[in-house]
């Protein structure tokens, strides 16, 4: 495999991943018994997702 395909690979690892954590978050605004500090977390690893797809895409 060439670099731009193994580059857009990972691109589509991480959009999916990134989608996960967003249905993570829906899900988890949605339940009650969720806290804070799991909600940040969960953000955080979202916005770490998205800023590596922007670097990737840069």
């Amino acid at each position: 495999m060439d670099r731009l395909a193994l580059k857009e690979k990972k691109i589509k690892s991480l959009v999916s991943k990134h989608q996960k954590f967003e249905n993570q978050l829906k899900k988890a605004f949605r339940s009650i018994s969720t806290d804070d500090l799991t909600i940040t977390s969960l953000k955080k690893k979202k916005l770490k997702i998205r800023d590596e797809i922007l670097r990737l895409t840069a």
